[in-house]
C-alpha cells in the first residue's frame, strides 16, 4: 500500500521518517562524498571555486498547487535555480532543499514533489545533498544550489562592451504567456500553459556560451528587459533590441494574446519565469543562439528599436 492510498501524513510518519523515504535509492554524482543523512554533505571541487546561488518558491506567490502538481513544483525548483548557475557559465552539480508544510500534508505530494527535482537534477548530472524538512503555514521550498566553472572564469553581469552582439537561446515570453492563459481559464494552447508550470532550461548553454567568449550573462527570470537593464548598470553599457529580430517569438504567442486579450509583445520583451540565457557576446555566437539586439555605449538603458519600452515592466519580488 503507498502513502496515498493509506493516508499518511508528514506529521504521522515524521521527519526522519519523510526524509528517509526522500533520499532512499537516489544516485549521486561523483562530486558527493557524503551525501544525505550525516550532519552534513561533503562535496569535491575540482576546480577549487564553487558557484552558489539560492531561491525560495512560496505557495500562492510562485506556484499554486491547484494548477501545478506537487512534481511540476519540484522540476521548477531545480530548473529555475540551476539557470543561475548556467548564466554564469557554470555547470549545477549539487543542491541542497528547505522545504516547509502544514503537517498535514500528504507524505505522497513530499514523495512527488522530490521525485520531480531528482527527474529535473539528473537530466544534467545533479543531485540532491541534503536539506530541511520544516512545519509551516503553507509550502516554502528554499533551494541552494552548487555549481562548477570547469575551469573557465565566470561570466558576470558587469562584462558587457559596446559593440557586442545582444543573443538569445530559448524561447521568450511562454510562460508569461501560459499565465495568462492560466488566469483567464483558458485550457487551450497546452505547451504554453505547461512551460508557465515548468520552465525549459536549455542546460549546458551557459557552459558552452562562456566557452564562446559570451562577455555578461543572466537567465531571462524577471523579464527580458528587466534582466538585461541589471547588465546594463553593471557594465556602464546601454542596449538596443531590435523588434524584428523578436517578430518570431511574438508571431508564436500572438493567437494566445487574441485569446486573452493580451499584447504577444508584452510577454516577449516583459515576461518573466522562461529562465532562458541571454548574453553579450564579441564574436561569434555559440550554436543555437540568435542575435536580437546591440550593445551601445551611454547611459545605462535599454531600448526598443531605439525608443524606451512602455510596455510590460517585468516581475518584482515585492510588488502586487
Amino acid at each position: 500500500m503507498t502513502s496515498a492510498e493509506s493516508g499518511e501524513t508528514l506529521a504521522g510518519l515524521g521527519e526522519f521518517a519523510v526524509i528517509g523515504r526522500l533520499t532512499a535509492r537516489r544516485r549521486q554524482p561523483a562530486e558527493v562524498v557524503v551525501g544525505p543523512g550525516d550532519d552534513a554533505a561533503l562535496l569535491t571541487a575540482a576546480d577549487g571555486r564553487v558557484v552558489v546561488s539560492t531561491d525560495m518558491l512560496v505557495e500562492g506567490r510562485h506556484f499554486r498547487l491547484d494548477w501545478s502538481t506537487p512534481h511540476d513544483v519540484g522540476r521548477k525548483a531545480i530548473a529555475q535555480n540551476a539557470a543561475d548557475i548556467e548564466a554564469m557559465g557554470a555547470r549545477a552539480y549539487a543542491f541542497v532543499v528547505g522545504f516547509g508544510a502544514p503537517s498535514d500534508t500528504a507524505a505522497a505530494d513530499a514523495q512527488r514533489l522530490s521525485d520531480g527535482m531528482w527527474s529535473e537534477a539528473t537530466k544534467f548530472g545533479a543531485g540532491i545533498v541534503g536539506g530541511d524538512l520544516v512545519a509551516a503555514p503553507q509550502w516554502v521550498i528554499s533551494v541552494t544550489v552548487l555549481g562548477d566553472l570547469g575551469g573557465r572564469p565566470p561570466v558576470l553581469l558587469s562584462g558587457a562592451q559596446p559593440g557586442d552582439t545582444v543573443a538569445v537561446v530559448g524561447d521568450l515570453g511562454w510562460s508569461g504567456a501560459g499565465y495568462s492563459l492560466w488566469r483567464g481559464g483558458i485550457h487551450e494552447f497546452d505547451e504554453l500553459r505547461r512551460r508557465h508550470l515548468v520552465p525549459r532550461v536549455h542546460y549546458g548553454q551557459g557552459a558552452a556560451a562562456a566557452a564562446a567568449g559570451a562577455t555578461a550573462m543572466t537567465d531571462v527570470s524577471d523579464g527580458l528587459v528587466a534582466d538585461l537593464g541589471h547588465i546594463a548598470e553593471a557594465s556602464g553599457v546601454a542596449f538596443d533590441l531590435s523588434m524584428m529580430a523578436l517578430d518570431a517569438d511574438v508571431a508564436t504567442l500572438t493567437p494566445a494574446a487574441a485569446m486573452v486579450g493580451g499584447d504577444a509583445r508584452d510577454w516577449v520583451l516583459g515576461g518573466g519565469e522562461d529562465h532562458v540565457l541571454v548574453g553579450t557576446f564579441g564574436g561569434a555566437l555559440p550554436t543555437g543562439w540568435r542575435a536580437i539586439g546591440t550593445v551601445l555605449s551611454g547611459a545605462p538603458r535599454v531600448t526598443v528599436d531605439g525608443a524606451p519600452w512602455h510596455g510590460a515592466g517585468g516581475w518584482e519580488s515585492f510588488g502586487q
